[in-house]
């Protein structure tokens, strides 16, 4: 017997030591606790396992890293102390049907990602000189990426991006300019709005530009205030 490829499969006393191959037949655990049922093709097709406990690199008290197997999905299966009774799922398996998302074509292994069964996927490049993190919808239209090379970060919405906190929303560029470019730009304070510059603020209009004040407006310049326009009306 070669001890490094030891399989006793005892059907009679329900003991089977090493590990084998399973379908999963079943994720929705009534307990809770995150088990799977599963069947073994080589012993029957209709025949469930019992529940069965899923490795996860890291797991406790509602926390850990959540991945269910799907229905479907080839597993890798090992019972303890032998026991077909106490299965565990050491981990999902591609095989020639279920193809990974990404394939090594170059052999240089420079992807590693996490793709969801809608399209949701985290990839982290690290091909060299373009190094990057890249999170991104099923669409492929919203995306977050973080762009090592360039110490750059782009975020892409398709519609709307909304930005909510309690306490402050800071924008701050110690070494270049902020730029906002779009078609309408609405500002609305509940209370006060101050502008600061340190030289020249200019504002332009190619059609009309109104300023209103329901109390009072006041205008103060140290050198002076120029008004040169065809028509001045004061009211």
């Amino acid at each position: 017997m070669n001890g490094l490829n030891l399989l006793i499969n005892d059907k009679h006393n329900n003991i089977f030591f090493g590990v084998t191959i399973g379908l999963v037949t079943n994720n929705k655990d009534p307990d809770g606790m995150g088990r799977i049922k599963v069947k073994f093709p080589w012993l029957s097709q209709d025949e469930e396992s019992y529940w069965a406990r899923v490795l996860s690199p890291m797991a406790g008290n509602d926390r850990g890293i959540y991945f269910l197997p799907e229905v479907d999905d080839e597993v890798l299966v090992a019972f303890e102390q032998g026991n077909m009774s106490l299965p565990y799922i050491l981990g999902a398996l591609w095989n020639g049907k279920d193809k990974p998302p990404f394939q090594n074509d170059d052999g240089k292994n420079n992807l590693r990602a996490i793709k969801s069964r809608s399209g949701h996927q985290i990839i982290l490049d690290d091909t060299e000189g373009e190094e990057k993190i890249i999170i991104q919808d099923k669409t492929g239209k919203n995306q977050i990426i973080i762009n090592s090379q360039d110490n750059q970060m782009d975020i892409k919405v398709e519609k709307d991006l909304t930005i909510e906190t309690k306490g402050k929303i800071i924008l701050k560029s110690s070494d270049d300019d902020v730029s906002i470019e779009c078609k309408n730009l609405s500002i609305k304070t509940q209370e006060n709005y101050q502008l600061e510059v340190g030289k020249n603020c200019t504002i332009k209009a190619k059609s009309k530009y109104e300023l209103e004040a329901q109390s009072g407006l006041g205008i103060k310049c140290s050198a002076g205030v120029k008004i040169n326009d065809d028509s001045l009306e004061v009211m």
